[in-house]
């Protein structure tokens, strides 16, 4: 690369200030952020993975320097640490979230992918689903699980990472885009990148070691660029059930569930929290089958816990 023409490039994590940033011709170089940027772009003062910026250096042997941050088109955000005021900046220019779970081993936990799901929607953030080990559980079962969620619209991918099933529709869904996986320790996040893509070790762990756990005191994404793919990356975020549910107004959450926000204007109040209101649409139609129990349940926890 020349030195002091600015090349494109997206940052794919760092700490103390030196940031790992991949440019366009595929090289990854460490670089600092321009004390300049740092007055004259309040609202860009906490770079954050996922960045598209521009870099370059003064001179040949010089450090690398971030000379230009790009405008952001979405963000993952959590609420500042240790109970500060603001928010912290997770991973911003994200495509999409993937939410991985197993048919069996472990069983799958809808009310968990109930939180993921929202918080993606609170974000505005497509979501899919892979459901792993069909060979465990059988299609047909894990089908029963998951057909509420294909039914309200997401893409629910049934795959076999042991026995090379159904992968290839998870490949071209991961081409060309960025994107959070995440999901409960065990489902095969990392098996799952390292069938699609071999001898690229990819490596998916931190999601799988805090996931479970119930307190976040660090959330720290991290980029992984796919192996062939220019625009293609897997964004690795630990503690993602943390993310995105702070700033949700209560009165919003109806909205993160598409099934009610089909019917929510339909209530008899413009309020309605579809608890115990009377001529509430949502109810209606939890009793008419086209929401299910267990999704207004996880709604019900969920406003609880906002409120």
């Amino acid at each position: 690369m020349s030195d002091d023409t600015p090349v494109a490039g997206v940052v794919l994590g760092g700490t103390g200030g030196v940031w790992r940033v991949r440019a366009v011709t595929g090289e990854v170089v460490d670089a600092t952020l321009r004390g300049r940027l740092k007055i004259e772009n309040t609202s860009y003062m906490k770079l954050a993975v996922g960045d598209d910026v521009r870099i370059e250096r003064p001179a040949r042997g010089e450090a690398w320097v971030i000379a230009e941050i790009l405008p952001r088109r979405s963000k993952l955000a959590r609420r500042a640490p240790g109970g500060g005021a603001g928010e912290r900046i997770v991973a911003v220019n994200v495509d999409q979230v993937v939410v991985m779970f197993a048919a069996a081993r472990p069983d799958p936990h809808p009310r968990m992918l109930d939180r993921f799901l929202v918080i993606a929607e609170g974000n505005a953030l497509p979501a899919r689903i892979v459901v792993n080990k069909i060979e465990v559980a059988g299609e047909p079962a894990a089908r029963e699980i998951f057909d509420a969620y294909e039914r309200v619209g997401y893409p629910v991918h049934y795959v076999s990472v042991k026995a090379e099933h159904g992968l290839a529709s998870v490949g071209v869904a991961l081409a060309g885009r960025r994107s959070v996986v995440t999901g409960p320790s065990g489902v095969g996040k990392s098996s799952l990148l390292n069938a699609l893509f071999p001898g690229a070790n990819l490596r998916v762990g931190a999601i799988s070691e805090s996931v479970n756990k119930g307190r976040h005191t660090t959330v720290g994404a991290n980029m992984l660029p796919l192996p062939g793919d220019a625009d293609g990356y897997v964004i690795d975020t630990p503690g993602l059930r943390e993310v995105g549910l702070w700033a949700l107004p209560a009165a919003e959450l109806d909205r993160c569930f598409p099934e009610m926000r089909a019917v929510r204007g339909e209530c008899r109040f413009a309020d309605c929290r579809h608890l115990s209101e009377p001529d509430c649409a949502v109810r209606e139609a939890v009793s008419a089958g086209a929401m299910t129990e267990q999704r207004y349940e996880s709604y019900v926890r969920l406003l609880a816990e906002l409120t």
